[in-house]
Order: structure tokens, then C-alpha cells, then sequence
């Protein structure tokens, strides 16, 4: 396997690449108590903590309330986040913030919920409901201050620009992207991951994985986005075994944080690609979460992909701890799907469809659904047609 990462770098040489991140982003174990002085930055004198009860029946928003009151910061919480947010809750709880006035919106949560923060900023100060704004640059104004702290080392939702609804008249996703969507404070603190359950460890864990694969390998990847994207998957192919194994294992925890922290910074800047495409209609229509989505498509969609990015996946392969040298470079791209199979493995997740009650007579509904999703199609780094979805959903039962 003669090709370097290092070769694979320089093919970019004529590409301008923009790199988006959050305006400051607090990690360590422990930062969950800078809140309070984050919030205060902003001159807050009263705050809208959005979180899910999950949250609250963990226990995790103590150290924060405490970090607000110190700095006699009100605070109010709202609690009824719920998965793959419905567009109706993000634009409910945006009327309850802008009669609140609040001064400062903290997200405190998976990433549904830091992405109903983030869209509450947005609609507190935006006019008409969050679905109008679906697509991309579509926002107006700038919303309410926002600081996300992650309770799960998956989605990286606290530091890219994008946040995901569900469109429920038409039981499907949509994104909204824009800068104004960047946390103007991101606080990531491994303590608050670490009464994570071992199915949420993995679900979210993979999720990490995909987005870093995902950007490596788009037509969008960046310079940033690579080496982002392979440190990521190099931490999480080290790191998310053990995280799954003892949850209270806070190195590999704090590895795990940094892991899809970066990962979802390389994403931003890269794209994501089919995976998520095909993923999302599981969630939406069988209500699987979304990493459990990610993670069943991953090792099928890298298959198909494989021959559109050799050298890329031969990367990955690498990076997950492969020996691939003396390998053609087909037989190494090869490796990569065996590494992320085995790591699923490792975490107890099953890659058949049929396991999660999906039939083979639901084909045409998983198609259709697909479908619907061409936009994450285009960075891609093998094009889709119908018939090429419809071979990769059922490779997956």
C-alpha cells in the first residue's frame, strides 16, 4: 500500500476550504462549572436551560444550576426535549423563551437537545415557525447567546452549524444550516458522560465514527476536515471499547469527548455523505436512534463506497489500527470495512436489519425514504442511483 495520507493532502492543493467552528469551546474534566461565568459574559440575568428528563433523572444539571447561582444568574428549565426533535417543540418552546426574555439559552444534552437550543436561539428572535428555515444560510438574524454542553460523546452538535427537526406532516428530517447556529460558547466536560449506559455509549460512540468517516472521504473534505476526521477515528477505534466496557473509565471517556468534538468540527468543515442519507429514514420510521441508524448503514454504505475513494478508506483502515502495508490498495480500502465491522461488534450492535423488526417487505418504504435524502448524496464519493439504494438496503438484512 504505496499511498500516504501525506499524498492525499497535496491532491488539494487548488481547493479554497473554510473552517467553521464555535466562537470558544471550554473542555476538561470539570468545565461544566464555568457555566455560570460563560452565562455571565453575556451579562445574563436570567437563563433557559433546555435539557430532557433524562437529564434530569441523571442528576447532571447540579454543578450548573449551582455555577448560575453563585453568580445569582436566574435560571428556568425547560424539560420536554424529546428525541429526533419535532419541529412543533423547538417552535413551542421558542414562545415560552421570548416571553421569558431571557438573556442566554443553554442546551444541556444529547443532541437532540442541543439541537432544540439551538433552534430556540434562533426562533426566539426569528419570525414564523423553524421549518421555514430549513435549508441553507436561511436564517435572518442572529438569536438569543447559546452555550451547548454535551452529555454524549456522539453528535458534535456543539460545534457545527447545522441542527436536525423533524418535519412531522411529512414523517421525514430537515436540516437547518447557518453560522448563526454555531454555539457562541461550547462546554464539554467527559464528567457529565460518564452515567452514560453502555447501548447509549456505543449508539453515540459510532455516530462519532461516521461523521469522521464520512467527511474523510466526501468530495468536500478539507485539509482541516482530514485531520480532524482520521485523529477521530483513531480515538474512537482505540477508545470507544473501553467507554462501552466501564462507563466510569474517565480516560477513555475524556477520549471519547475530544473525539466526536473534532469529529463534529471536521464534519462542518467536510460534509457528511450517504450514511446519513440512508440512516435517516430508520430513525423516523421505526424510531431506531439516530446513532443505532448510522451505525446499521455504515459498514454497507463503506462497502459501496470503497472503489470511489480507495486510498481514503485504505486511510481509515490505518487509522483504526490495520496493518495494511503490502496491501493493493483495493485490499486495504477492504480492511476498513473489516475494523468498523468488528467494532461494532465489540459494542454488542447488531448490522441487521432484521434484528431492529424491519421486514424485507418494508424495502420499498427504506427506498423511498432514501430517497428523500439525495442532498447528503452529492459529497458523496460514489454516486447513488434508486437502484444502487435499494442494493444497499438489502445487503443490510
Amino acid at each position: 500500500m504505496g499511498n500516504s495520507f501525506g499524498n492525499i493532502a497535496q491532491a488539494k492543493l487548488d481547493q479554497i476550504s473554510t473552517f467553521l467552528a464555535p466562537n470558544k469551546i471550554v473542555f476538561g474534566v470539570g468545565a461544566a462549572k464555568q457555566v455560570g461565568k460563560e452565562a455571565g459574559s453575556f451579562n445574563a440575568k436570567r437563563v433557559l436551560i433546555i435539557t430532557d428528563q433524562g437529564v434530569i433523572k441523571a442528576g447532571i444539571l447540579g454543578s450548573i444550576q449551582e455555577s448560575l447561582k453563585v453568580l445569582k444568574i436566574e435560571a428556568d428549565i425547560f424539560d420536554g426535549v424529546i428525541p429526533e426533535p419535532p419541529s412543533v417543540v423547538i417552535d413551542e418552546c421558542a414562545q415560552l423563551a421570548r416571553a421569558g426574555k431571557y438573556d442566554v439559552i443553554i442546551g444541556v444534552g444529547g443532541g437532540s437537545s442541543l439541537d432544540t437550543a439551538k433552534g430556540v436561539s434562533l426562533m426566539a428572535v426569528n419570525q414564523g415557525k423553524v421549518l421555514d428555515y430549513a435549508g441553507i444560510d436561511l436564517i435572518p438574524q442572529r438569536g438569543l447567546p447559546k452555550i451547548l454542553l454535551p452529555t454524549t460523546a456522539g453528535t458534535g452538535s456543539e460545534v457545527t452549524r447545522v441542527f436536525v427537526i423533524t418535519d412531522e406532516a411529512n414523517n421525514t428530517k430537515k436540516a437547518v444550516y447557518s453560522n448563526f447556529a454555531l454555539a457562541d460558547v461550547a462546554i464539554v466536560d467527559p464528567l457529565l458522560t460518564v452515567s452514560m449506559p453502555p447501548v447509549v455509549t456505543a449508539d453515540t460512540g459510532i455516530d462519532a465514527l461516521v461523521h469522521a468517516i464520512e467527511c474523510f472521504v466526501s468530495v468536500n473534505a478539507t485539509p482541516f476536515s482530514d485531520l480532524l476526521a482520521l485523529e477521530a477515528i483513531r480515538l474512537i477505534a482505540e477508545n470507544l471499547p473501553a467507554a462501552y466496557a466501564k462507563g466510569s473509565n474517565l480516560a477513555a471517556r475524556y477520549k471519547m469527548m475530544l473525539a466526536a468534538t473534532i469529529a463534529g468540527m471536521a464534519f462542518t468543515s467536510g460534509g457528511l455523505g450517504a450514511v446519513h442519507g440512508l440512516a435517516y429514514v430508520l430513525g423516523t420510521e421505526y424510531h431506531l436512534s439516530h446513532g443505532r441508524s448510522n451505525a446499521i448503514m455504515l459498514p454497507y454504505v463503506m462497502d459501496f463506497n470503497k472503489i470511489g475513494s480507495l486510498d481514503r478508506y485504505a486511510c481509515i483502515a490505518r487509522a483504526m489500527g490495520e496493518n495494511v502495508e503490502g496491501l493493493s490498495a483495493c485490499q486495504a480500502a477492504e480492511m476498513a470495512v473489516t475494523a468498523v465491522k468488528r467494532l461494532l461488534a465489540e459494542v454488542n450492535i447488531s448490522i441487521k436489519l432484521g434484528d431492529y423488526g424491519v421486514s424485507r417487505n418494508d424495502l420499498p418504504k427504506l427506498v423511498e425514504g432514501g430517497m428523500q435524502q439525495t442532498r447528503l448524496f452529492a459529497t458523496n464519493p460514489r454516486d447513488l442511483q434508486e437502484a444502487d439504494v435499494e442494493k444497499i438496503y438489502l445487503a443490510a438484512f
